[in-house]
């Protein structure tokens, strides 16, 4: 899980800091710096994937991956309901509903893999 989770996250960590200008439409009006901001959410994706393989970091970096895909949830609800196209992802919503119904999945995800939380699966 915690492969999947680093992949994940570091892909798209890469996509906005190659391309922050794409992720622009989707960040809500009241966010200061757009563009700084879809910059510095790659760098942190990139950190917390990579940080998820450093026993010293993985709490921390679990931690710093739940809180980003809990800032990031407006966005998400944004590019939903005013129904915004982004090159590469779908716009119905087929994609969005699930998007956001698994954004709690993903936060207890990240908890999970970055050993903060070990609910349902209790660790020896």
């Amino acid at each position: 899980m915690r492969w999947l989770m680093a992949a994940f996250y570091l892909g798209a960590g890469l996509l906005h800091l190659r391309s922050p200008d794409a992720f622009l439409p989707i960040v809500p009006a009241w966010v200061p710096e757009p563009r700084l901001v879809v910059i510095a959410t790659g760098v942190a994706e990139v950190l917390g994937a990579i940080g998820l393989f450093v026993p010293q970091l993985r709490r921390a970096a679990g931690i710093g991956l739940a809180l980003y895909a809990l800032c990031v949830f407006p966005a998400n609800i944004k590019h939903a309901i005013e129904g915004i196209t982004l090159a590469g992802l779908p716009s119905s919503w087929w994609y969005h509903a699930p998007r956001l119904a698994l954004q709690p999945v993903l936060i207890w995800w990240a908890l999970y893999v970055g050993g903060v939380i070990d609910w349902p699966w209790r660790r020896p």
